[in-house]
């Protein structure tokens, strides 16, 4: 089993109940949508719900639930500057009291180089 005071003397070691998830991460300048930014949503008297302005809004990524000054972020991957403004103006109708956005420049420490590759030991039952 591997704890915070000792790292795996080899990859099969790896406890397989420490993942919450393995999954691909898809280039979304690959599928059209260059334009990426982050909109810092704080909400109105009426709580946004993530799941479906997720499920609505197509240039929405991921999100965080965030306590501070905004109350949510999410990460978005937009065609153009048309479609951003368009996901702005969504946020609003959809009872956003503020929307800021910030374009992302690019990406400074890819996910690949933060996580680290372990390869996982198969079961006896596989």
């Amino acid at each position: 089993m591997v704890t915070a005071h000792r790292a795996p003397a080899r990859p099969d070691e790896v406890d397989l109940r420490l993942l919450r998830a393995v999954r691909a991460e898809v280039d979304p300048r690959a599928l059209g949508r260059p334009l990426q930014a982050l909109a810092r949503v704080t909400q109105g008297p009426v709580p946004l719900d993530f799941e479906q302005l997720a499920a609505r809004i197509p240039a929405v990524q991921s999100g965080l639930a965030l306590a501070g000054e905004a109350d949510l972020e999410l990460q978005l991957a937009c065609v153009d500057q048309d479609e951003l403004q368009a996901v702005v103006a969504e946020l609003r109708r959809s009872g956003a009291a503020r929307v800021r956005i910030e374009l992302v420049l690019r990406r400074l420490v890819p996910a690949a180089a933060r996580t680290p590759v372990v390869p996982l030991a198969r079961s006896a039952a596989s």
